[in-house]
């Protein structure tokens, strides 16, 4: 079997560059999933962030959670729960302001640690985008401007906790999706597995590897690159012992950010046989998004499509 793709972010830039580069584009186009080593944020702030974080849950969330669990009988439950996550989360916002100190229940130094840490995965996105550039043939900044609208990307993290779950059988921690936005980048648990990806109809795990960054593209990624990249279904396993933390921070569209295929990556075929990706903005999108998460995401592609006629965009200047 194929390993999951690990890419070392020191080979970026030496003689490793192209084998480096040729790893990331293999992940893109046949993962959608690949994991970083040495991205640059240092492991003291990591490990920072994971101690905060899980005091802060058995703080501020733990009690929540076990009434939530209580209220809605789930101690005794015998058949599959279909509509509910076993999974407790917060959300906090960076871009294009962030929400932090409105945050009840976090400390100084846990938004302060947060806010440094975000700042860093902000840059390693921007940096990786340029990467993807680079794979596709685009001019360096273009995703970063495809992604910009009026008011630059939108930026956030979901900070969750996956309580030990007594049937893990019948609950998933968090059920399959495609991520809606740009591209994902996941700070997750080194201990606790659970995060799997869909590859060539098989669940592979995602490995936990300590320090690492987990990437994933999510929708708006394959619509830009017409399917060449995809965003791939992946799931949450709970667990019977261990709290997994994960940290998901999403680098995504600005809210009116028009999203549509690079011209230049829509290949002729795809063009005479009308297999070409959507153009729409990025709210709307997420609007839609909303109401169908846990469904396949071609039919979204194609509810957009219907809609397209109505989306005026200016060409993508990166000069």
């Amino acid at each position: 079997m194929e390993s999951f793709p690990v890419v070392n972010m020191e080979n970026v830039n030496g003689e490793k560059r192209a084998t480096t580069l040729d790893i990331i584009k293999d992940a893109c186009e046949n993962w959608g999933f690949f994991e970083l080593m040495n991205h640059g944020i240092s492991p003291e702030l990591m490990d920072k962030v994971e101690k905060l974080t899980k005091d802060h849950y058995k703080q501020c969330m733990e009690q929540r959670f076990k009434e939530l669990v209580a209220s809605k009988g789930l101690g005794e439950v015998e058949t599959e729960i279909e509509d509910m996550d076993w999974e407790s989360t917060f959300f906090l916002r960076h871009l294009p302001e962030s929400n932090m100190s409105e945050i009840p229940d976090l400390n100084e130094d846990y938004r302060k640690t947060m806010k440094e840490f975000v700042e860093k995965l902000e840059k390693l996105a921007e940096e990786l985008l340029d990467l993807l550039c680079e794979n596709l043939g685009l001019e360096k900044g273009y995703l970063k401007k495809a992604f910009y609208g009026s008011r630059g990307p939108t930026f956030g993290t979901k900070v969750s906790n996956y309580p030990p779950c007594p049937r893990p059988e019948l609950v998933k921690g968090l059920r399959a999706h495609t991520d809606a936005g740009g591209l994902i980048l996941l700070f997750q648990d080194d201990q606790v597995s659970g995060l799997q990806l869909l590859k060539d109809g098989e669940w592979i795990d995602v490995p936990p590897m300590r320090h690492s960054i987990v990437i994933n593209l999510g929708d708006q990624l394959e619509v830009i690159t017409n399917g060449k990249y995809k965003s791939v279904l992946h799931r949450v396993l709970a667990q019977t012992d261990g709290n997994r933390m994960s940290i998901a921070s999403f680098y995504n569209p600005g809210s009116d950010a028009v999203i549509y295929p690079e011209p230049a990556l829509v290949e002729k075929e795809a063009e005479e046989k009308n297999q070409v990706y959507p153009k729409f903005v990025f709210e709307d999108y997420m609007k839609l998004y909303a109401g169908v998460k846990f469904q396949a995401k071609e039919p979204r592609f194609e509810a957009m499509k219907a809609v397209e006629h109505t989306v005026i965009s200016t060409p993508i200047a990166t000069a």
